[in-house]
């Protein structure tokens, strides 16, 4: 009797050591982070697309937003590009067309900033206090450094209200940006929203959106209500870019000026890499038709690219809403 009832007892520890074994591994399970590899497939990112005169790219190992380590590529770029022309922005005269000027981005329209366009502020936002030009018609633009540094400050002082800011290459000849880039995208189950623009607000994403293949920053949007309400104007020039003297030249719009890379099979062109190393194709593809299934951060998979992105058009102020990989730390 005493050993049969030991055999229980036994039996019973064993159970109960079962139970609490199979019990603490679902739990560990369910507190598992959501931020898990995704099953979907992606491209690596490719050398041979970037311009090899406008960047310097090494390998070097780096740590990801999800822990993991990896192989990223450094890429160190003088933030000027050598495939396209920069500038002009602004014009000097309200009788100037288009070719003098840049272009402005407003509720998903791509104006020319021509004199037409400073002529047409006040009516363009019910605003009698716009008036960027004098009695001659010239038009009132930033000259020098400092007043390129004074009238970007968010504190711009009153003396540079109506007034066209224009920074020029000249500022930024001693400016050189770095990034880490993923050479594998890490895809993951949740997505990190950017903490400004249409994918907004997020979390911990860094603002910059990626780098074209000319080495390029695809920023986050143009702050243009602040700009507007200094009555300041800072245009874009054609290729959807200007110039901060900290952070160098650097896009708000994707236009179709930087190095693209076709794809056989008439597929929107490649135009640059996400900071988790995912690529980013123009909005259209080579028939002028836009994907239909994008997801909330613009992306989408298909069999050839696996999971990638599609930019968004100029007029947004917007390049993608955030990232579906782990990035850099």
């Amino acid at each position: 009797m005493k050993i049969k009832l030991f055999r229980i007892q036994m039996l019973a520890a064993v159970l109960i050591l079962s139970l609490t074994f199979f019990s603490c591994t679902s739990c560990s399970s369910d507190d598992k982070s959501d931020a898990q590899a995704s099953t979907e497939t992606t491209q690596d990112v490719a050398l041979s697309n970037f311009v090899s005169d406008a960047v310097t790219i090494t390998i070097v190992p780096c740590t990801l937003s999800d822990g993991s380590s990896t192989d990223c590529y450094e890429i160190v770029t003088s933030s000027t590009p050598t495939d396209h022309q920069i500038g002009p922005w602004c014009p000097t005269s309200i009788t100037d067309d288009e070719s003098a000027g840049g272009i402005w981005l407003e509720n998903g329209e791509v104006y020319d900033v021509d004199g037409a366009f400073i002529q047409n502020m006040a009516t363009l936002y019910n605003d009698s206090n716009w008036l960027m030009y004098n009695d001659q018609g010239e038009v009132y633009v930033t000259k020098t450094e400092e007043d390129c540094l004074n009238a970007a400050n968010p504190n711009v002082g009153e003396e540079y209200e109506n007034f066209c800011v224009e920074c020029l290459p000249s500022y930024i000849t001693d400016v050189s940006q770095s990034y880490l880039i993923p050479i594998t995208p890490v895809l993951q189950n949740t997505a990190t929203l950017f903490s400004s623009g249409p994918g907004g607000p997020g979390n911990s994403a860094p603002s910059t959106r990626g780098i074209a293949l000319n080495g390029i920053e695809f920023s986050a949007p143009a702050p243009t209500d602040n700009i507007l309400d200094a009555y300041t104007l800072a245009p874009f020039d054609d290729a959807g870019g200007h110039i901060n003297a900290h952070q160098g030249y650097h896009y708000h719009a994707a236009t179709g000026f930087s190095t693209k890379v076709s794809q056989s099979d008439g597929h929107a062109a490649l135009i640059g890499y996400a900071l988790d190393g995912i690529g980013i194709y123009e909005l259209e593809d080579g028939d002028g038709n836009t994907a239909t299934d994008l997801d909330d951060l613009r992306g989408h998979s298909d069999t050839v690219r696996g999971y990638h992105y599609h930019v968004d058009a100029a007029g947004s102020n917007n390049y993608i809403n955030g990232l579906k990989g782990a990035y850099a730390i």
